[in-house]
């Protein structure tokens, strides 16, 4: 990354709600001379929450004096802000990859990685629930527990791990929670990737295989997806992948090849397309950038 090449910015704000709490943060980055390519903002009054996402473009060379500058500014307006270009470790960007029971995709997401399909860090593994621990280990990968005995995740927690290992990418790899916004909103721009088991947007949910069994399909498939606050909104999807079964096949029978091949297929080339620079999300819309 060259000192003078412009490339694009994100930064995200998140705090309690108050008044003029994006105006320091635009006038800052314009009076840097930034183009501004996209701005959301979200005020929720039910949550007291505020949360803005700017993408901007600006030379590489200022990117750490735009962190040092927008950090003091959330200090004074009581903002988490986080600054983060895709650009930074574009040739080998940090993920981590958050679990809870399920093996299959986690592991063919490292595999890939190990063999080069992927070209990125595996940074750290984050669980809900122990299970899958013994992996992060045979991988030798950082792992970090964020669920209490009922499996209840820390989100505050989570996001504080994210930020010690400065994760360019959060993968969800069959996690079964739910991020609350304003997680979303701070690893917001493209950051999150989550595994739908199902398609979207025909068979959202959290039991997907049964819809479209009650429905009496005979395709079957899997999402990936940009996360965005709105859960399985539709319009972010990176990868789809399906397999066809035979009238008659047993519902348990469709969740294990649904489940062993193609989860594993689906997200493992969803994430390969993000880690490559293939699709952007841009105003909650994926784009292709080649």
């Amino acid at each position: 990354m060259t000192s003078d090449k412009h490339i694009p910015i994100v930064i995200t704000a998140v705090g309690p709600d108050n008044v003029r709490l994006a105006d320091p943060i635009i006038h800052y980055v314009t009076g840097q001379g930034a183009n501004i390519a996209e701005i959301q903002m979200y005020d929720h009054d039910e949550e007291a929450l505020f949360a803005m996402l700017i993408r901007i473009q600006l030379p590489g060379g200022q990117l750490n004096e735009i962190r040092q500058a927008v950090a003091e500014i959330g200090k004074l307006k009581n903002l988490g802000v986080r600054v983060w270009s895709p650009e930074e470790r574009a040739a080998r960007p940090r993920v981590a990859i958050c679990v809870t029971y399920r093996p299959e995709t986690p592991l063919a997401i490292l595999r890939a990685i190990r063999d080069g399909q992927i070209r990125a860090e595996p940074a750290v593994m984050i669980g809900n629930r122990p299970a899958l621990r013994g992996l992060a280990e045979q991988f030798s990968i950082p792992w970090e527990m964020i669920g209490d005995d009922e499996g209840r995740a820390d989100d505050e927690r989570m996001v504080a791990v994210l930020d010690q290992y400065n994760v360019d990418y959060v993968v969800l790899a069959r996690y079964m929670r739910i991020l609350p916004p304003a997680s979303c909103w701070k690893y917001a721009g493209g950051r999150i990737i989550n595994l739908h088991h199902g398609l979207l947007p025909s068979f959202p949910g959290p039991r997907p295989y049964h819809d479209a069994y009650a429905s009496r399909m005979l395709t079957y498939g899997a999402t990936c997806h940009f996360i965005v606050p709105e859960l399985d909104a539709g319009n972010q999807i990176i990868n789809q992948t399906t397999f066809t079964v035979p009238p008659g096949m047993k519902l348990d029978e469709i969740i294990r090849l649904g489940q062993e091949d193609n989860e594993p297929r689906c997200l493992v080339e969803g994430v390969r397309r993000v880690v490559d620079g293939e699709v952007q999300l841009h105003f909650h819309r994926v784009v292709a950038r080649k």
